[in-house]
């Protein structure tokens, strides 16, 4: 499995990268516009992503823009709807609007508030059945 990990904070990132590591080659970049580059280049490449952990709060473009862009970059490489990455959204915020418009508007899979651990990341990844209970 290929994941891309999306955040500003140093922390984020490289906890969600060691949670993952042993069941996906991560990516990292720290903005929404390095996620937008990347999931272009990746399908480009034939190589696409299967998962991203994206945050919502961050600079240049923001994780609901970047959500958006990057739905339409699946769409004009028509990626089908089942098979185009799992959108896991992270945030510090509860009941924001942003929250609500990356979920619906933007079409993520899913949300976890910050800070994230390690049996919740885990938890949503069976749930999404990107990997199986005896994996872990």
């Amino acid at each position: 499995m290929r994941a891309l990990i999306v955040d500003d904070d140093f922390y984020s990132r490289s906890f969600l990268e060691y949670i993952l590591h042993p069941y996906a080659f991560c990516d990292v970049v720290v903005n929404g516009e390095e996620a937008v580059m990347a999931v272009q280049k990746a399908l480009e490449e034939n190589r696409p992503y299967s998962l991203v952990f994206m945050d919502l709060l961050m600079p240049v473009i923001d994780g609901p823009k970047a959500l958006r862009e990057i739905r339409e970059i699946e769409r004009d490489f028509g990626v089908d709807k089942d098979s185009r990455a799992k959108v896991i959204i992270t945030s510090v915020l509860e009941d924001a609007e942003d929250t609500h418009n990356a979920m619906y508007l933007g079409e993520a899979t899913s949300f976890l508030q910050k800070p994230v651990d390690e049996k919740s990341v885990l938890a949503v990844l069976r749930r999404l059945g990107l990997v199986e209970a005896e994996d872990i």
